[in-house]
């Protein structure tokens, strides 16, 4: 079956010439949808189609950018649609995956699309080298020293000093204290549980 998937960026520009244009190839089923060409931003029709998918099934377009608002997300789309065999047709690239020409050209988005990925992953790989050259470890770095968890712990042992303004002295938030001191977590419950009056302190 020929699936449809029509976009434009704004509720100015209309859908008439590429659902024209997917209804002449012979789409038995179109989604479209009317959203920011903006990077990040969710697509729900496309996504619908994508779903929709059967490995026997052809996505067509009118041009192939429609697979992505980005060089990098149409080439990670087109990758992703050939390793799930899914054949692809561009209307005005004259793009098809189900003759020899243009498996060709999809291939080659395939192989672009995986070069940027293993690009990705060596340059993630290099500044975790790099980070550890200079002492670092990954993950997010630490917000509270040792001297920050030691004063935190002195502070905590006085139960005249309320865990907001233990928090506000330390310059973290209250759950991120609460990471450092899981047991001021306990101890705020049972003071809120004996006087509710203390539940923003």
């Amino acid at each position: 079956m020929l699936i449809g998937y029509a976009r434009v960026s704004t509720d100015d520009q209309n859908l008439d010439l590429q659902l024209d244009a997917l209804k002449k190839a012979g789409c038995g089923k179109i989604f479209e949808e009317k959203e920011s060409g903006r990077s990040g931003t969710r697509r729900p029709a496309y996504d619908a189609a994508l779903a929709y998918l059967r490995p026997t099934d052809q996505l067509a377009v009118w041009k192939v950018d429609r697979l992505g608002r980005s060089l990098r997300e149409m080439l990670e789309t087109a990758y992703k649609l050939q390793e799930a065999n899914i054949k692809v047709i561009s209307l005005t690239e004259s793009i098809d995956t189900s003759t020899a020409n243009g498996r060709m050209m999809f291939n080659m988005l395939g192989t672009i699309a995986e070069y940027f990925l293993d690009l990705n992953r060596e340059r993630t790989v290099a500044g975790l080298r790099a980070a550890l050259a200079r002492g670092r470890k990954g993950g997010r770095r630490r917000k509270l020293s040792d001297d920050d968890v030691a004063a935190g712990r002195a502070m905590l042992a006085d139960p005249t000093i309320p865990v907001s303004k233990v928090a506000e002295r330390l310059g973290v938030g209250r759950q991120s204290l609460y990471r450092y001191f899981p047991a001021a977590r306990a101890n705020a419950k049972k003071a809120n549980d004996a006087d509710p009056s203390t539940a923003s302190k």
